[in-house]
C-alpha cells in the first residue's frame, strides 16, 4: 500500500437533472454560491474558496451526477494514477491530456463500478479567495449510494488508494483521499451508503466556523427554505450537519468542523446506528424523517454505461 498513488483531493461535484440551470438563483441568492462560468446548458458555480468551481448545474434527461471531480498536485502524479487504474483494469476513457471544456486543465476521466465518471485534474487557474461571511468555501464530502457496498469500497481503495475513517454500522463507509499538505486529510471526502440502487445521496459544503454554519442556515431561512435534517453534530466525522432539499430534489448539507485525521494514529471503527447520541452528538436533529431518506435515497442515476458513451 506505500508505494500506492493515492487520489488527491475533492474538488467539485457536476449535478445533472431536467432544467437544472434554471435553478441557478436558488443557489445563488439562498445556497450563497457565486456564477463563475456559463456554459451551454451548464452553470458553474464557485464558492469563497481558491477552487474555479466546487459545484455546477447541468441540464440532462434524468437525475445523477454528471462527473465527481478530483485533484492531483501535477503531471506526474497524474500520469503515475492513470498508469496505476489501467494496471489494475479499470475502466479509463482515455490517456491524460488538455480538457477542452471550462475549466480545462490536464488529466483523464474513469468509470467506478457503477458507472459514475470522476474526473481527476492539475494545473487549473486557482481563484483568489473571497472574503464572505457565511458562504460556502468548499465540497468537504460526496456521499453516494450503491447496490454494492462492499465491492465499491473495495474498489475505491484498491484501485484509487483510498482509505477508510469510519464505519457506519454496516450501512456506510467514509473514505479519506490523499492529505492536503497543509490541513491534512477530512474525515471523508467520499461516502458509500448500502443501496438497492447507484444514486447521489447529498453533497456537502464548508461553511466555516460553527457561527458561519449557522449563519447560513440563517441565511437560508430568510430565504424561505428551512432544514430537512439539522441542525446536529455527527458521531462519525464529528461535523456539523444541516440538510436542505434542492429544487431539483437533491439533496445538499451545509456542514462544518470536519474532522482532520492524523494518518499516523487514526484507526477505523463502527459506529451504532441504534444510539442516538452516536448519530447526532447534541441530540438536537432526531432521526431522519421517512421522506428525507427518501430524498436521500435520491432517484436511480443510470451513469455512463460503456455502451452509451458519446
Amino acid at each position: 500500500m506505500s508505494d500506492m498513488i493515492r487520489a488527491g483531493h475533492l474538488r467539485s461535484v457536476v449535478m445533472r437533472a431536467p432544467g437544472m440551470t434554471k435553478t441557478v438563483d436558488f443557489y445563488v441568492k439562498a445556497w450563497g454560491l457565486t456564477v463563475a462560468h456559463e456554459g451551454d446548458g451548464i452553470t458553474y458555480l464557485r464558492g469563497t474558496g481558491t477552487e474555479p468551481f466546487i459545484y455546477a448545474l447541468k441540464d440532462g434527461t434524468d437525475f445523477g451526477i454528471e462527473y465527481i471531480h478530483m485533484g492531483m498536485p501535477d503531471r506526474a502524479s497524474m500520469d503515475a494514477l492513470h498508469a496505476q487504474v489501467v494496471a489494475k483494469g479499470a475502466h479509463v476513457l482515455g490517456a491524460p491530456g488538455e480538457f477542452d471544456d471550462w475549466p480545462g486543465g490536464y488529466g483523464f476521466e474513469m468509470l467506478d463500478p457503477d458507472f459514475r465518471r470522476l474526473r481527476f485534474t492539475c494545473d487549473l487557474e486557482m481563484n483568489e479567495k473571497m472574503d464572505k461571511y457565511a458562504h460556502p468555501q468548499k465540497i468537504t464530502h460526496c456521499v453516494i449510494n450503491t447496490g454494492d457496498m462492499d465491492g465499491v469500497e473495495a474498489w475505491y481503495q484498491d484501485v484509487l488508494g483510498f482509505r477508510v475513517s469510519d464505519y457506519s454500522a454496516d450501512q456506510m463507509v467514509f473514505l479519506r483521499a490523499a492529505a492536503d499538505v497543509e490541513e491534512g486529510a477530512d474525515h471523508h471526502c467520499i461516502a458509500l451508503v448500502r443501496a438497492p440502487y447507484a444514486s447521489v445521496n447529498h453533497v456537502a459544503f464548508e461553511t466555516g466556523g460553527i457561527n458561519e454554519y449557522m449563519r447560513s442556515i440563517g441565511r437560508m431561512r430568510q430565504n424561505g427554505t428551512v432544514p430537512t435534517w439539522g441542525p446536529g453534530r455527527h458521531g462519525p466525522g464529528d461535523n456539523c450537519f444541516a440538510y436542505f432539499v434542492s429544487p431539483s430534489g437533491f439533496v445538499i448539507e451545509f456542514t462544518s468542523e470536519v474532522q482532520k485525521i492524523d494518518e499516523m494514529t487514526h484507526e477505523a471503527q463502527v459506529w451504532p446506528r441504534d444510539n442516538p447520541e452516536k448519530m447526532d452528538q447534541w441530540m438536537t436533529a432526531g432521526p431522519p424523517t421517512p421522506a428525507q431518506r427518501a430524498c436521500m435515497m435520491g432517484r436511480p442515476d443510470p451513469g455512463f454505461p460503456p455502451s452509451n458513451e458519446g
